[in-house]
């Protein structure tokens, strides 16, 4: 790894890191906040997933999580979207190609050779995050925005057991039935659509994977609610699955990080009230 950048921030270190990825083929970058510690302390992982356009960025300036985490003691990590760099295919339109990766392992080419968001958000980038920070690995929880909403609901229902707690805002929840995910999922995975299926909380859920609980916020006023997030389709699975979900609508709330950091002090304490020793 190569540190791009340390700034003490709340008496711990927001960090940010490269590396070569052998499951992208590509350098990687992402984003670590660090609370004090004891030394030889281990602390519980929170990972952040981000949306459509963003880098491993947005949410470290835009979030402002670091106060909470440093009060529960969570540590936060948080990846790019996508692969980067010029040998990589791209799209130009904002919601495919780079800073769009969906979180799948792509199948179609041009893309299958680097955006493989799963594998590396699975298990890459957590081996490479239990190596080098104070984390302990058996207390984890995840959590993210609009795509990485999605990308939390399927990482955490593909992978029971694996986390403790699962949240999400305005996430897209059944990317099969949406523009965003009916583009997104035909040019990474073919037009099969079975091969989705694994890519979709809703899906999922009606396959019986499951989760003890989620945690839901979503804003009245996003524009995005009715054709591309659907959050509807998330509560009728989780109520037929007996999924206990808090599913909160926030009156007058849109799509944008002023919505997130409004109610991220209460996923914060969500999570860590779930990830105590």
């Amino acid at each position: 790894m190569e540190r791009i950048s340390e700034s003490k921030c709340f008496g711990g270190s927001q960090v940010v890191y490269t590396h070569p990825s052998s499951v992208t083929g590509t350098p990687m970058t992402f984003q670590v906040f660090v609370p004090e510690h004891a030394e030889g302390e281990k602390l519980p992982v929170l990972w952040w997933l981000s949306g459509l356009t963003c880098t491993h960025e947005n949410a470290m300036i835009k979030c402002h999580y670091h106060r909470a985490c440093a009060d529960h003691r969570v540590i936060l990590v948080g990846p790019d979207t996508s692969p980067r760099g010029d040998d990589v295919p791209d799209d130009p339109a904002y919601d495919f190609g780079k800073g769009a990766g969906l979180y799948v392992d792509a199948t179609q080419e041009p893309w299958k050779a680097n955006f493989r968001m799963r594998t590396y958000v699975e298990q890459e980038l957590p081996a490479l995050i239990a190596e080098a920070f104070p984390v302990d690995m058996d207390r984890q929880g995840i959590s993210g925005h609009s795509m990485g909403g999605h990308g939390a609901l399927t990482v955490s229902l593909r992978n029971p057991g694996r986390f403790r707690s699962t949240s999400a805002f305005a996430p897209i929840v059944s990317p099969m039935n949406c523009p965003w995910g009916e583009k997104a999922l035909t040019g990474y995975l073919g037009e099969d659509m079975a091969a989705w299926r694994q890519y979709d909380a809703c899906a999922l859920i009606k396959q019986g994977a499951r989760v003890p609980e989620l945690l839901i916020d979503q804003g009245t006023s996003d524009n995005f609610l009715d054709e591309q997030l659907k959050t509807h389709l998330l509560d009728e699975a989780c109520r037929k699955a007996d999924i206990a979900a808090t599913i909160r609508m926030q009156e007058g709330y849109d799509h944008s990080y002023f919505f997130v950091s409004s109610f991220i002090d209460d996923h914060i304490a969500w999570h860590a009230e779930r990830l105590k020793a």
